[in-house]
């Protein structure tokens, strides 16, 4: 039996990556299960077990509700990006008309603006719609996405038009034919991408911190919780930020089939 050298030494090479970029979860988990007195301890496993810092989290924070609030808000917004992108792309793509590629182009440029120069505006805008620290208003200025719509607009443009075309002589309206035709067939990108928008949505800081201000009413913001003067009590911290991570793990494993698909798929012409 022959052993291929170079796929061998590719095969290394991505476990070790792989292991250098699992191991800081590894250790925020690792931290989360210590007990309070061996948070700073440099052992690698972490024993006995404790489950104080999750019940010192607890007793500090509404861990449920933030949790609710955190899935509620990118729940939302990676919902309605998912939507506003299908539409988009789907015209973008199967129709024709004028200052199409103006149109394109001024509307995916949009992507390449700052968050920071559109954040005034915004909050000003959202302070008028009596908004503010409200989750209505993290949502509402995240509804659409000019990544979302690049994305799909590609995968579309390589869709069969003889497929269109034999669904409007069947007599299908548009509409029809996007959620009978097109989206059955673009689910692997579809999931790719819903978890791509849901993890940015979950992961978001710095625009909660705006419109929220001093509130803790998601998840991210409640790590602020267990940093003040005196310093930080990283074990608690520790347990929020692993709870905050297992919402998109699970996520990931329930769509790993299609996310997987999307990649291989990708690849064929």
């Amino acid at each position: 039996m022959t052993i291929d050298l170079g796929r061998l030494r590719g095969h290394l090479i991505l476990g070790i990556t792989a292991l250098g970029c699992a191991f800081p979860i590894y250790w925020l988990f690792a931290t989360s299960l210590r007990r309070p007195e061996d948070v700073y301890s440099l052992s690698p496993v972490p024993w006995p077990l404790s489950l104080a810092n999750y019940s010192d989290a607890a007793d500090k924070v509404d861990l449920f509700g933030l949790l609710g609030n955190t899935f509620a808000v990118a729940l939302a917004s990676s919902t309605a990006q998912l939507l506003i992108a299908l539409l988009a792309s789907y015209a973008f793509a199967m129709y024709t008309f004028r200052f199409q590629k103006v149109l394109y182009l001024a509307f995916v440029g949009t992507w390449l603006v700052p968050f920071q120069v559109t954040m005034l505006p915004n909050y000003v805008l959202l302070y008028q719609l009596g908004l503010i620290n409200t989750l209505a208003g993290v949502v509402v200025p995240t509804l659409c996405s000019a990544l979302a719509v690049l994305l799909l607009r590609q995968h579309m443009a390589s869709f069969p038009k003889e497929l269109i075309s034999a669904a409007r002589m069947d007599g299908r309206s548009s509409w029809s034919i996007l959620w009978t035709v097109v989206v059955p067939n673009l689910r692997p990108a579809l999931a790719a991408l819903s978890i791509l928008l849901f993890i940015n949505s979950w992961n978001e800081y710095f625009w909660p911190a705006v419109v929220l201000q001093r509130s803790n009413a998601v998840l991210q913001l409640g790590l602020r919780s267990f940093m003040g003067t005196e310093g930080t009590d990283w074990g608690p911290m520790m347990a929020v930020a692993g709870m905050a991570c297992l919402p998109v793990f699970l996520l990931y494993v329930v769509l790993q089939r299609h996310i997987v698909d999307a990649f291989v798929r990708s690849g064929l012409k």
